[in-house]
């Protein structure tokens, strides 16, 4: 556990044995999440500035504040001590309320982790790409877990503030870690690797995520190769090679490249992909030299073949056995980005509100496809797309044409997938328009019936999640 002596020898070079005594219980950048003796960081965001919430950090119990200097007015009248680590500091302190004064509270937060993570000898693997990176993680470190002791970031922690408060969870003596990489600009995910150092890299894919910030795929690709990079010559690059921008990262690592995907000529490939349904997915599985394996892996979908070999991939460079890569992928249990639940009058929800781009609405279609049933499709806006806003949400609703009985839009850009629909074929009185949740919530509860397989999705901006709590048979009972 670190303490407060820490935090500031770290931060100023300066080292007071006495502080010793305060122990931080845990970091957090949320006022809500903190509890007794934990370190709150105040940042400034696009929208909220950390800074006004400091006194709600302190009635939440956080005895310890990292912020700016216009903090000194925030939490004006909370009876904090206020110290600046520029200047010398004093032998003892005069409350247990402490509130450090640091010239940028990110780059504070960023250095802490950095400190934090050389403190551990263990191996880390880094997971980055447009979309599928928890669910990636997740099952890397399934299957890494049937050797080493392994430790994982919690949830999506993978940004810029995130995956150093994933660090800074960090105990124990973990011989293994997999984190999550995201970015919003070039020279993000260089700086998230110079924190956690990792010797494995995985790049999923790269879409049009993001697009409106970065403007065009190779902005988008030029971000994502700065994992491979990042990487040292002892290393590995475990790249798709499916996706052209993917493939193409390979001269730009030292590390040892290994490539994936569907196509004969990546080092490890799947063939005969067979969906089943709710059931999983099965293919025989290929590498180079080696006798085939024919894998029936949990994961829904035909698209999760992928996220299966990323994570086999990296058992191969751990010089894992096929035995142990086959049992950690045949125990992943968390289903996180797609999954299936009761719903109301005998339907099923596939609940895929984690998130959503042009690329993972096709992939669920496509599960949604090989399912028995009056098939539903309900999307939501997909957002940050950028110039490939309307092109996307056409796309989404040309597929969806082909594959679902109704389709319920919800949102202004949703309505695009709508009426692409309805021109690729599907009859209007089989589309309906919704402007929030609310109102689809309400059409589909008087909707509903046995056998229905109701696809969810949209981005996290939209709060799909909702939809499928109100129409979930346990939030009924």
């Amino acid at each position: 556990m670190l303490t407060l002596a820490d935090v500031i020898e770290v931060l100023s070079g300066q080292r007071v044995e006495t502080w010793r005594t305060f122990q931080i219980s845990s970091f957090c950048v949320d006022s809500r999440k903190c509890t007794r003796d934990s370190l709150f960081i105040a940042l400034q965001g696009e929208r909220v500035d950390g800074h006004t919430y400091i006194g709600d950090a302190l009635t939440h119990g956080a005895s310890y504040v990292l912020a700016e200097t216009r903090a000194r007015e925030a939490a004006t009248g909370s009876g904090a001590t206020f110290i600046n680590v520029d200047e010398p500091l004093p032998e003892s302190l005069p409350g247990r309320t402490i509130i450090l004064i640091v010239p940028q509270s990110l780059a504070a937060l960023q250095q802490l982790a950095a400190w934090w993570r050389r403190k551990f000898s263990m191996r880390v693997v880094g997971v980055t790409g447009s979309i599928g990176k928890t669910i990636t993680k997740e099952t890397i470190a399934s299957v890494l877990a049937e050797r080493f002791q392994v430790y994982k970031s919690a949830g999506n922690l993978n940004s810029e503030t995130g995956l150093p408060l994933a660090l800074l969870a960090l105990e124990g003596k973990p011989e293994r870690a997999v984190f999550e990489m995201a970015m919003y600009d070039v020279g993000e995910i260089a700086k998230l690797a110079e924190i956690a150092q990792p010797e494995i890299g995985v790049v999923t894919n790269v879409g049009p995520s993001h697009l409106e910030r970065l403007g065009t795929i190779a902005r988008i690709a030029e971000a994502k190769s700065e994992l491979p990079r990042a990487l040292p010559a002892g290393g590995w690059a475990i790249l798709n090679g499916d996706d052209p921008w993917v493939r193409g990262m390979q001269p730009l690592t030292q590390a040892q490249v290994l490539l994936y995907g569907l196509e004969s000529t990546n080092d490890l490939w799947a063939s005969e992909v067979e969906g089943l349904g709710l059931q999983g997915t099965r293919f025989w599985l290929h590498h180079a030299g080696e006798q085939s394996l024919h894998v029936t892996i949990p994961l829904l979908g035909r698209h999760s073949v992928h996220t299966a070999l990323a994570a086999a991939a990296v058992g191969l460079a751990e010089s894992m056995a096929w035995e142990e890569i086959i049992r950690g992928l045949q125990n992943v249990s968390a289903q996180l980005r797609l999954a299936a639940v009761s719903g109301l009058n005998g339907s099923t929800l596939i609940d895929d509100t984690y998130n959503a781009s042009p690329l993972s609405a096709l992939a669920a279609l496509t599960l949604l496809s090989e399912l028995e049933g009056r098939k539903i499709g309900v999307f939501a806006d997909m957002l940050e797309l950028g110039s490939y806003e309307r092109e996307g949400h056409e796309l989404v609703g040309r597929r969806a044409a082909d594959i679902v009985n109704v389709l319920v839009a919800v949102g202004p850009r949703a309505r695009l997938i709508g009426e692409s629909a309805q021109d690729a074929g599907l009859a209007a009185d089989h589309i309906y328009y919704c402007a929030d949740q609310a109102q689809c919530i309400a059409l589909l509860q008087t909707m509903l019936q046995a056998g229905d397989m109701v696809l969810i999705k949209g981005s996290r901006g939209m709060v799909m999640e909702d939809v499928v709590a109100a129409l979930s048979v346990h939030r009924h009972r």
